[in-house]
């Protein structure tokens, strides 16, 4: 019994023994493998990482492109209304002048027939002018058709 228990104890450290040097074969063997395959999953990790930083710009430069044109069709809908309200502006004083000037024809109209057949209150008026002259000079046409001229200076 003593032999089996040695013989028992040698064969488990031979068993031992080939299971450490297989362990270490296969350390060996499968160590370049796992790199390979490491650098392998690296490179596709840095290459799927370059592509979406690529695809990142693409869709910026596309944002960046869209905005720009977005805001030039913003600056041309601008000017347009910018150049149709100066229209409408300039077509509204031209139809204010057009009314300004109607009224004041009318009112001329007015005023003319009002001073038809009124001698007195002409008269009335160009007394009331002469009253209120400020030292004007007044010339009256003679038969001739030529005026007295510096006669009665009204500043002596």
């Amino acid at each position: 019994m003593y032999q089996n228990k040695q013989a028992l104890a040698l064969g488990s450290i031979a068993l031992m023994a080939v299971l450490g040097l297989l362990v270490i074969v296969l350390s060996l063997w499968a160590w370049p493998k796992y790199n390979v395959y490491k650098m392998e999953l690296n490179g596709r990790a840095a290459l799927k990482e370059a592509e979406w930083s690529k695809q990142i710009l693409i869709e910026e430069a596309k944002a960046r492109e869209q905005a720009a044109l977005m805001q030039a069709q913003a600056k041309i809908t601008l000017a347009e209304a910018e150049g149709k309200a100066k229209i409408v502006k300039a077509k509204a004083e031209g139809q204010a002048d057009i009314e300004r000037a109607k009224a004041a024809a009318q009112a001329n109209k007015i005023i003319g027939e009002s001073l038809k057949n009124n001698e007195a209150y002409l008269r009335y008026v160009w007394i009331k002018g002469l009253q209120d002259g400020n030292g004007e000079r007044i010339y009256i046409p003679t038969e001739a058709g030529l005026p007295i001229l510096e006669a009665g200076k009204a500043n002596h």
